[in-house]
């Protein structure tokens, strides 16, 4: 399992039109920048510039089992594809904890940036995603749990029946992102459309990148 290190989300900061810090969020860095009528200069999303590899593991005893199709999984990879993360096809495992946590441990030493697995994080005997994930985990990033949550929200009340995490590994260059989207097709969508335009400036931020 890789030695985990203390980390921290920033919120980035927002520049007045002298250049001079003020309180607030933004999206990722980007080479635009536009300019509120009260003079605040925000930095814009920007796509990721070149290509990061990720792993899409799917969580689910029936589609490891044969019986049912993994639908998310795919889904998943087609979608951080247009975000710039590139992932082989998606690992399917069971339920059980060991099998998540061997999951996402090989995932991890094999380079990916972005972990993201589909499913176990409802409230059933069996959803045990959340658990096998929190020992990679350094810290967690909970505004971007409550964004996807939010996010989600507007498309169903079951949204609100996730319990999935979003954190980081560590900081430095070869820190990892890991987030745990519902099993759902549109869960799946959902914490992509909220993730995906961030990973470039996250990625940034933990190797030290401006904020």
């Amino acid at each position: 399992m890789n030695e985990m290190h203390s980390a921290h989300s920033q919120n980035s900061n927002r520049t007045e039109g002298d250049g001079s810090p003020a309180s607030g969020a933004h999206g990722n860095s980007g080479n635009g920048a536009g300019a509120g009528s009260d003079g605040i200069v925000e930095k814009q999303l920007a796509p990721m510039e070149g290509e990061v590899p990720g792993v899409v593991i799917t969580v689910s005893d029936r589609c490891a089992a044969g019986t049912r199709p993994d639908k998310s999984g795919p889904r998943a990879v087609e979608a951080l594809a247009a975000h710039g993360v590139v992932c082989p096809e998606p690992v399917v495992v069971t339920d059980d904890v060991p099998e998540i946590r061997a999951a996402i441990e090989t995932a991890l030493n094999g380079g990916a940036r972005l972990v993201f697995t589909t499913g176990g994080t409802g409230v059933t005997p069996r959803d045990n995603t959340p658990e096998a994930t929190e020992p990679f985990v350094a810290t967690r990033l909970p505004g971007l749990e409550t964004q996807i949550l939010n996010h989600g929200l507007t498309k169903t009340p079951l949204a609100g029946l996730s319990r999935g995490i979003v954190g980081v590994t560590g900081r430095g260059g070869d820190a990892a992102v890991i987030v745990n989207a519902p099993g759902s097709s549109g869960g799946v969508r959902d914490a992509i459309e909220v993730i995906g335009p961030l990973m470039p400036h996250l990625l940034e931020q933990l190797g030290g990148g401006d904020h």
